[in-house]
């Protein structure tokens, strides 16, 4: 009679020459996915001094059109996380990309407020596919030992996909122009389309292969749900109400209104301290490129030093975004100098960003439903970002350096804030853990 190490779970059986190759193929084509989502995203915040002063529009109103997209997005990322966990990321990854990509080739001959402001929502809407689908797309293809280190390096796709878009966008906006500056980025990301066409598969038995991941493993989930493959909306909504995820959601709150302010906003107000629009561009930069660094950091720390506890780990990274603010703060209207204490934030913030949203997600209720928690998670988040553009866009009005100041000191506060939030979660998993260990020792 076969014995259980004859069948070996698939969390301990080495893997295939097939599923390391496809893997790679899974890594890699969602990598670039999520960059090209980037490059179809984030060129109009490059480009608002450029188009308010083309068209004659108040700096501050630019913020209209960008909370416009936002609130699509976040509207979007449920909408999607459901999508997803009933019928697979690859249906997010090529159809919101695609539609995405339309989009933008209006802006590029768009002449008008109203046009910038209705595709940006259509944009929004299609745009928040991408993240969910990204993570649902991976979280069949990685073990747990080995998660927080490949999504910490892989997580770093938006941040990569930031700084091209800075470079090249910021290249084609002085160069060319601001029209240049959509359709550039767009040509990119049209050719990743293709990529995640012909290599992107959901899961490994998609193309025939054993599964990596062990679905039966419960030893790790915080939140206990279905690993169907379809679910009901019942389940989704029962998924989405865990205080364990509503505790996530409301930290990444905070994480996304730090982070998006300065993608929003940074470029312009380093242009409005002395910098031109294209340096400003460039400098903006140091905020990821430092934030690619704690990113990846922190996924290597989540499995070598902190064996899996990505909650502490984000609340040590939360204290140190305080340190951060309070260094811009103390250095004042010097762009340059602000830039690079900018990117203490950059690093300490990126990494809570990409936990919570990347391996947490994975970790805290399954695989199978990565996709679900990871929409979740930033669906609630991303109100943040529809808050913080609203908030600076008045703040800048009138003495648009007193406004900065302000901006600063709210974001310092927004801070302190996470800290306190990623305490409530570490108290939440753990009285999940212990619910879960009182109900499995009941079950035996």
């Amino acid at each position: 009679m076969p014995t259980e190490s004859d069948h070996p779970s698939p969390a301990f059986s080495p893997l295939s020459s097939a599923q390391r190759s496809w893997r790679w193929r899974i890594l890699i084509a969602t990598y670039f996915a999520y960059g090209g989502y980037y490059l179809t995203r984030k060129v109009f915040t490059i480009c608002k001094k450029t188009l308010a002063d083309e068209f004659h529009w108040e700096l501050g109103d630019t913020a209209h059109i960008w909370t416009s997209f936002l609130v699509a997005y976040m509207l979007g990322q449920f909408i999607n996380s459901f999508i997803g966990r009933k019928w697979g990321p690859r249906v997010l990854l090529l159809g919101g990309l695609g539609i995405s990509i339309a989009c933008n080739v209006v802006f590029g001959f768009a002449n008008s407020y109203k046009t910038f402001l209705v595709f940006m929502f259509f944009n929004g809407l299609v745009q928040a596919s991408g993240w969910p689908g990204s993570v649902g797309a991976v979280s069949e293809w990685l073990r747990r030992r080995e998660r927080g280190t490949i999504m910490g390096v892989w997580s770093t796709s938006y941040l990569m996909g930031n700084i091209v878009v800075k470079s090249l966008g910021g290249y084609l906006l002085g160069a060319c122009g601001w029209r240049w500056s959509f359709w550039g980025c767009t040509l990119v990301s049209f050719a990743i389309w293709w990529l995640v066409y012909f290599w992107q598969r959901n899961r490994p038995e998609d193309v025939g292969l054993e599964p990596i991941v062990d679905q039966t493993a419960e030893d790790t989930r915080a939140v206990r749900a279905s690993q169907e493959d379809l679910v009901t909306f019942r389940q989704y909504l029962q998924l989405a109400l865990n205080p364990v995820i509503l505790a996530m959601g409301a930290s990444y709150f905070c994480i996304k209104f730090l982070r998006y302010a300065l993608d929003s906003w940074l470029p312009a107000f380093l242009d409005v301290q002395g910098l031109d629009a294209a340096p400003a561009s460039y400098y903006s930069q140091i905020f990821d490129i430092a934030g690619l660094a704690g990113a990846i950091l922190a996924g290597w720390a989540l499995d070598r030093l902190f064996k899996g506890n990505w909650a502490l780990l984000c609340f040590l990274m939360a204290l140190g975004s305080i340190v951060g603010y309070a260094a811009v703060i103390h250095v004042g209207a010097r762009p340059i100098a602000v830039a690079f204490c900018f990117g203490l934030v950059g690093f300490m913030i990126y990494g809570p960003d990409t936990l919570l949203c990347g391996a947490a997600s994975v970790q805290v209720a399954g695989a199978r439903n990565g996709v679900a928690v990871a929409g979740i998670v930033n669906g609630l988040g991303s109100i943040g970002p529809i808050v913080q553009e609203e908030i600076i866009g008045y703040l800048i009005r009138g003495d648009i350096h007193e406004g900065i100041r302000n901006t600063n000191l709210l974001a310092l506060g927004m801070a302190i804030l996470l800290a306190v939030l990623m305490l409530v979660v570490m108290f939440r998993l753990r009285q999940a853990h212990k619910r879960n260990d009182m109900l499995s020792e009941g079950a035996s």
